[in-house]
């Protein structure tokens, strides 16, 4: 029950109720609820600016763990950056050189990306900058991969190239050394064994007895196998690719056809003496580009050192040629 107010009326001399009339009672509410509603919110302004709700700490916690993974995604971007540093640096000073191709210039590796901002969508945020910073990196590091990538499959390309390639050189001797008598003639100035002029003799003469096998000096495939050759008698050619060709000549008898494809090593022929030949022998030459060349230079897959330097010896002395 309310209290009842009165006040004195000095004109009755008497006290009198005093009346609230309903405006000022109203008045009254109205203010009591904005200031209740001011304080409600003061308060809840202040407690949510110093105490913390479960949801606000459990939002909290996920924000400081998606810090630390992105931390952690930085560090191994680093480490990955640096295994690809070295990488870059064997494929450019090492593969590359080896196989005598150009190195990739570190612009091309390391290029950026141009053009709109590819980030838009990242900005406006806390943790905006790291965000983005992490994204430009990863997206870096994924280009430089794409490049390291092609360039392996290109050195990959390359060493099967140089592979083939060094199996088709023609890199041995034709007559193995136990089956030599001599080497009888070597490339150069000789004298012919008919005429007694001197005269370019153009391959190598291996001198071994009649039946003597011969073997192909290098992969390819056996262009010719006949006697239509003037001068060569029974001679095999073959075609090893990149511009490298063989011939062995005045053969007694073949062990291979035309088309057939030979390996390095592989039993082709027999020493004989037919055609323009003084004695039994294998001619052989080697062809670059159809230009004759000196045989004495590819004999390094059957030689030691020095029989390599008595081979030169012996085809370096202006004697005469069987042929």
């Amino acid at each position: 029950m309310s209290k009842v107010k009165y006040y004195y009326d000095s004109e009755s001399l008497s006290y009198k109720k005093i009346q609230r009339k309903k405006r000022t009672t109203i008045k009254y509410a109205i203010v009591f609820l904005l200031g209740s509603a001011l304080f409600g919110f003061m308060f809840v302004f202040i407690a949510s600016q110093y105490v913390e709700s479960p949801k606000e700490r459990a939002i909290k916690r996920e924000l400081q763990n998606a810090q630390l993974q992105f931390e952690l995604l930085n560090k191994k971007m680093k480490e990955a950056e640096t295994v690809l540093a070295d990488v870059a640096d064997r494929d450019n000073n090492i593969y590359r050189v080896y196989f005598e191709a150009n190195p990739i210039p570190d612009e091309q590796r390391k290029a950026g990306f141009g053009g709109i901002n590819r980030y838009k969508n990242l900005e406006g945020f806390d943790n905006s900058k790291l965000i983005i910073e992490s994204n430009k990196r990863l997206d870096i590091l994924q280009k430089q991969i794409v490049v390291q990538s092609k360039s392996l499959d290109e050195i990959a390309k390359l060493a099967e190239e140089k592979e083939k390639l060094l199996a088709a050189i023609p890199a041995i001797q034709p007559v193995r050394n136990e089956d030599l008598k001599r080497m009888a003639s070597g490339y150069g100035m000789r004298s012919d064994p008919f005429t007694k002029v001197r005269k370019m003799h153009y391959g190598m003469d291996f001198s071994a007895p009649r039946g003597t096998p011969i073997y192909a000096t290098g992969d390819g495939v056996v262009e010719r196998a006949d006697n239509t050759a003037t001068g060569y008698g029974n001679h095999i050619r073959i075609d090893h690719g990149y511009g490298y060709e063989s011939l062995y000549a005045h053969l007694y008898k073949y062990n291979v056809r035309k088309n057939q494809k030979v390996r390095r090593g592989d039993l082709i022929g027999f020493v004989g003496s037919t055609g323009r030949s003084e004695a039994p022998h294998c001619h052989y030459e080697v062809f670059k580009d159809g230009e004759r060349i000196n045989p004495i230079n590819f004999y390094y897959g059957s030689l030691t050192a020095e029989e390599f330097n008595e081979l030169l010896e012996h085809a370096s002395l202006e004697n005469q040629s069987l042929d």
